[in-house]
Parts: structure tokens; C-alpha cells; sequence
């Protein structure tokens, strides 16, 4: 059974710092994909950003230039560095990973942590 943990959430004033982990546990041997998702109050999902294999492939418009993802392929673990904070990114942030193939298992699927919640306020 694989799951997703996130870590990191808090309450920070504008302008700060949080940075997120999420850890895949469970007999994986491979994940393509991992990105995170948020949604705030009344708003749809919204992808943040999204890592494939080392190679950054996304960040929504609103925090480029604020987040940077990364990844640790060895330990299953992506982060989420959020700096230059905003109010608007408020939410509760969830972790997604893609494509994860577990041992003796012949195709991916994908999987969600159960979200962890950022606050940005004065």
C-alpha cells in the first residue's frame, strides 16, 4: 500500500517562508511524476507545481519566481520551497504523484496525500 505524507504546513506572516515535504512510503519502485496541488476556500484544485524525473515541468503563474519544487528520487520524498509568501496562497496543499509502479505491479497509478494547510497572515 503506498501512501503520501505531507509535512510543512504552518501559519506565516506575508512575506515568509514554508517549505513542504512529502514522503511516498510502500514497496515502490518507481514514481514518474509528483507535483503539488492546493485549493483555498470555495476555489477549485489547482496544480502548483509539477516535477517528472528530476526535470521541472510546471509552476502556475501566480508563484513563479516564489516556489521552487525539487525532488529526491532515492528517498520518494518531493518538496515545495514557498518563499515571498501572499495571503492569496492560503490553502490547503496537497501532495500528488503519478505513474507509481509498486513492486511486481505492471502499470502506474496515481496517488494523494490527505493535504496539509498553509496559512498566510498578518
Amino acid at each position: 500500500q503506498v501512501q503520501l505524507v505531507e509535512s510543512g504546513g504552518g501559519l506565516v506572516q506575508p512575506g515568509g517562508s514554508l517549505r513542504l515535504s512529502c514522503l511516498a512510503s510502500g514497496s515502490i519502485s518507481r514514481i514518474n511524476a509528483m507535483g503539488w496541488y492546493r485549493q483555498a476556500p470555495g476555489r477549485e484544485r489547482e496544480l502548483v507545481a509539477d516535477i517528472t524525473s528530476g526535470v521541472v515541468t510546471y509552476y502556475v503563474e501566480s508563484v513563479k519566481g516564489r516556489f521552487a519544487i525539487s525532488r529526491d528520487n532515492a528517498k520518494n520524498t518531493v518538496h515545495l520551497q514557498m518563499d515571498s509568501l501572499k495571503p492569496e496562497d492560503t490553502a490547503v496543499y496537497y501532495c500528488n504523484a503519478r505513474g507509481v509502479y509498486t513492486v511486481g505491479s505492471w502499470y502506474g497509478r496515481e496517488y494523494w496525500g490527505k493535504g496539509t494547510l498553509v496559512t498566510v497572515s498578518s
